[in-house]
């Protein structure tokens, strides 16, 4: 006998992500940075996959690029496919005013970050929106430092300081929220490439 409960929409935890709560951050992915980090190719390519997700359900993409004039723009094709992108001298978002005022203007409460490097603008603006009352998330596979021990020491910072850790997979697939329409079939289009 089945559920007759099982068509009902279940309540949703307000530890998910989703379409209409989640802003996507991406810091500092540029020239002169992303090629000295470790596993840059694959932080790069799952921030790819992750706008190409975002794009498919409405989630609006914010970036920030530290001193560009020093350390070139933020990398193509990542570039290309945002808005306006804030300058800043400050490690972490929240000390950049722009960045502040496009974040605040989306209305979302959840901000997942990704970008580089972990241990400075990454962990400095997760610590900085959680004070200002913002949920956030770090997106594990889509961060990195030039050094394996500040990347991990910092994402266990961030975690036993209560910023959420998850992955680019588990991302998407909690953007969606369930199986059976096309923009599930894309999101599973993207999950399944490997970076």
């Amino acid at each position: 006998m089945s559920d007759a409960r099982s068509d009902l929409p279940a309540p949703r935890s307000p530890w998910l992500m989703n379409r209409e709560n989640t802003v996507l951050v991406i810091i500092d992915v540029q020239e002169k940075l992303l090629p000295v980090v470790l596993d840059s190719q694959t932080v790069q390519r799952n921030i790819e996959r992750l706008m190409d997700g975002a794009a498919l359900v409405g989630i609006p993409v914010l970036a920030t690029e530290q001193y560009p004039k020093g350390l070139g723009p933020t990398v193509e094709p990542l570039r290309g496919r945002l808005g306006e992108v804030p300058e800043k001298l400050s490690f972490s978002c929240a000390g950049c005013a722009a960045f502040l005022e496009q974040l605040s203007a989306t209305g979302r409460t959840k901000v997942l970050l990704t970008g580089i490097e972990t241990h400075v603008c990454v962990q400095q603006t997760a610590f900085d929106l959680m004070a200002a009352g913002w949920d956030v998330l770090v997106c594990v596979d889509a961060v990195s430092s030039r050094r394996g021990i500040d990347r991990a020491t910092a994402l266990e910072r961030m975690t036993q300081s209560g910023v959420a850790p998850t992955t680019t997979e588990s991302a998407l697939f909690e953007w969606v929220q369930a199986a059976g329409t096309d923009t599930f079939k894309a999101i599973s289009k993207l999950v399944r490439e490997v970076p």
